[in-house]
C-alpha cells in the first residue's frame, strides 16, 4: 500500500527503514524527517522520541488523518498521573488545535482558518520564547490555567 501510494507522488522521497535505525537517525539528523508512515506501535515509539527531541511531550501536537476525517490531540494523551491537578502543559493541545485549523483550512480552502492556526502557533512560540509562564515539564512552575491565559501569571 505504501509503495503504491508513493508511486503516485514522484516528487516526494519515499524510503523504507528499520525502526531502530530510524530512531538513531532521528537523534543524529532530525532535520531529515518531515512525515513518517509507520504501523501503530513503531509510530507511537518514534513520536515520543520526536517529542523529546523538540522539548517534550508538552509541546508535541499530533494528528491522525484519514481520507475523509481527522483527529487532533496532544501526543501525551490524557496524562492520568497528573489529571485534576492543574499542572498539565496545555501547549500541545493548543498546537493540535492549530494543526486542526490548518487541516480544515486546506480541506475547505478557507484561508482564515489557516491564519488562525498560524496565530495559535505564534502565540505558543512567543510564550515559550519569553519563558515567564512555563509548566514544570519545561522548567517552570506555572499551572495549566496560567499558561492558557486564565491564571494569575497567564500570558
Amino acid at each position: 500500500m505504501f509503495d503504491a501510494e508513493a508511486a503516485k507522488h514522484p516528487d516526494l522521497a519515499a524510503n523504507h527503514a528499520y525502526v531502530d535505525a530510524t530512531a538513531l537517525w532521528m537523534v543524529e539528523k532530525p532535520w531529515e524527517f518531515d512525515v513518517m508512515v509507520t504501523e501503530n506501535m513503531f509510530g507511537d515509539i518514534l513520536s515520543d522520541l520526536g517529542a523529546g527531541l523538540m522539548g517534550g511531550l508538552g509541546l508535541a501536537p499530533s494528528a491522525d488523518i484519514g481520507h475523509d476525517h481527522a483527529v487532533f490531540q496532544p501526543c501525551h494523551g490524557s496524562a492520568p498521573d497528573i489529571a485534576g491537578q492543574g499542572v498539565a502543559n496545555p501547549m500541545a493541545m493548543i498546537l493540535s488545535a492549530a494543526m486542526m485549523l490548518d487541516w480544515l483550512g486546506d480541506r475547505h480552502d478557507f484561508a482564515p482558518m489557516r491564519a488562525d492556526g498560524a496565530r495559535l502557533r505564534a502565540a505558543v512560540d512567543a510564550v515559550v520564547a519569553k519563558g515567564d509562564v512555563l509548566t514544570r515539564d519545561l522548567g517552570g512552575d506555572a499551572g495549566t490555567a496560567d499558561v492558557a491565559g486564565g491564571g494569575p501569571g497567564g500570558p
